[in-house]
């Protein structure tokens, strides 16, 4: 599947629990209405449960912030993925749809209040292995051309070249893991380390790829879980 985790990293966090999911005949275009309209239901939804539990108390956000905390990674100021659309939300009342990929990725990561990411097959050499940083890797943040060398010990998403596709684990993609209009195959990727994270990844598997065949209809995916330890 193009994705798995160093020894190490369990050793770290044998609670890690991820889904992937490999998906080729992609037409990355604008998102169709749809979806946008499911996407806004699951805005609603999400600020609805935001309202009624502080952020801080969600489980699958208390996880990642010790996760962060434990690589050194400061939880206030570095927010895993999940979190930093939940708080956007909660501040900014909405998530502008930006294309189909990233939209059904946010969806889902708002539903279930954990990470997703959705890496351009392209920017793949080989293989990507969850990791502790060097310090050598090279990552380019979206927006910038220049590129810098992750924090020596901080957990990455690194490929067989070590370009870096995500710092801090679940933090920020790199600029060429970003799909575009012109991406045709994507690695997706669903993240948890709560008490529940081994069902709520099930879960999440199976809405991306519901949303995959129907907002994606020439799409192929396999998909498989990998469950703690």
């Amino acid at each position: 599947m193009m994705f798995g985790y160093d020894a190490a990293v369990i050793q770290r966090y044998p609670a890690i629990c991820a889904g992937v999911i490999h998906a080729t005949g992609l037409s990355n275009g604008p998102s169709a209405p749809g979806l946008r309209a499911e996407y806004r239901d699951g805005q609603q939804a999400a600020r609805a449960r935001l309202a009624a539990t502080a952020m801080a108390d969600l489980p699958s956000i208390a996880a990642w912030r010790r996760a962060f905390t434990a690589f050194g990674a400061k939880p206030t100021q570095y927010r895993n993925a999940a979190e930093a659309l939940l708080r956007r939300l909660a501040k900014q009342g909405d998530i502008p749809a930006v294309n189909t990929l990233v939209d059904i990725g946010n969806l889902v990561s708002i539903r279930y209040a954990i990470p997703v990411a959705v890496i351009d097959l392209d920017s793949i050499a080989g293989s990507i292995t969850v990791r502790f940083a060097t310090g050598s890797e090279l990552f380019t943040d979206l927006g910038s051309a220049d590129s810098v060398h992750p924090d020596p010990g901080e957990v990455i998403f690194a490929d067989r070249d070590n370009t870096v596709s995500a710092r801090r684990w679940c933090w920020r993609q790199s600029a060429q893991s970003a799909t575009s209009a012109a991406t045709v195959g994507a690695l997706i990727v669903v993240e948890a380390l709560h008490e529940t994270a081994a069902p709520d990844i099930g879960n999440a598997v199976t809405d991306l790829t519901a949303l995959l065949t129907i907002h994606q209809p020439g799409v192929r995916l396999t998909s498989c879980t990998l469950p703690a330890p």
